[in-house]
């Protein structure tokens, strides 16, 4: 086990499984090809062909895009077993900055290979002894990697929402951090990867933030989404990240990019140092 492990598993993918999902001239997503099969059997809402599946071009707006996919993936769900909407809903189409082409549940992204944004945040205190994170450990009810290690903050990125609005958001909801405390929050970059999942593909771009907390401070989730919080030396969560799967995949690669933009790996002491750097910078397909 070691950095780039979780790298790769972040980016284990073959892309010959996967046909383009099209919107005209964009190409908006991925779908398995035994998705693709499904899809054709929707023609008011896909064309489907050997090599690719179109949106309906009668499908002229946002609105009646977003619709057309949630009755598809509402009654896929209900026939076929793929994953049930969640009343969440993610922008598609085009970079961050623009307009959405549509939207499309939660539930749904990677049934469509559609990329999906989120937001991490990192909980920083300083001690004399040095620095330190806050960790969350995951419910064990959630879907997706229960009772793994979390970030101090963590959500996807809905539509309608700014960035910092969802932090302001996601901080209260998760740790509750007042907002004055979270309006502090320092944004540091961004990760790509792009992975398989159950049901397709998850091309995921994390927008990564440090946030300094007092000392006196101690994060209480309010949402059920973790069941507690431990503050860690970051040599201890540098150890832990490099020898063992106890964070959240995706979260292990925003604790390599911190300890790299902090100083806690060092190209000298590491060998697969710019590997690591080049591996976070990954475009999402």
């Amino acid at each position: 086990m070691g950095f780039m492990d979780h790298i790769a598993t972040c980016n284990r993918h073959d892309m010959a499984k996967f046909l383009p999902l099209m919107m005209q001239d964009h190409r908006i997503g991925w779908v398995r090809h035994d998705v693709a099969r499904r899809l054709a059997a929707f023609p008011e809402a896909f064309r489907a062909t050997k090599t690719t599946v179109t949106l309906h071009p009668g499908l002229v707006t946002p609105g009646a895009r977003s619709q057309a996919l949630d009755e598809v993936a509402d009654e896929l769900c209900r026939d076929w077993g793929t994953p049930k909407l969640r009343g969440e809903r993610y922008r598609v189409g085009g970079r961050f900055c623009d307009e959405p082409l549509m939207s499309v549940d939660r539930g749904a992204v990677s049934l469509f290979g559609m990329r999906a944004y989120g937001i991490h945040v990192n909980g920083l205190v300083r001690r004399p002894d040095g620095l330190h994170l806050w960790v969350g450990r995951r419910a064990l009810d959630k879907t997706v990697a229960p009772g793994k290690l979390d970030n101090m903050v963590a959500g996807g990125q809905p539509v309608g929402l700014s960035l910092e609005e969802n932090l302001q958001k996601e901080a209260a909801e998760e740790a509750d951090i007042p907002v004055q405390l979270a309006r502090t929050a320092r944004p540091v970059g961004a990760i790509a990867y792009c992975m398989e999942d159950d049901w397709g593909l998850k091309p995921d771009v994390m927008f990564c933030y440090d946030l300094e907390v007092p000392q006196d401070f101690t994060p209480r989730n309010t949402d059920g989404e973790i069941s507690d919080f431990t503050l860690m030396p970051v040599a201890e969560i540098a150890e832990r990240v490099r020898t063992s799967d106890d964070f959240k995949f995706n979260v292990n690669l925003v604790i390599i990019d911190f300890l790299i933009r902090h100083g806690f790996l060092s190209p000298d002491r590491e060998p697969d140092y710019l590997d690591i750097v080049a591996g976070l910078k990954k475009a999402a397909i």
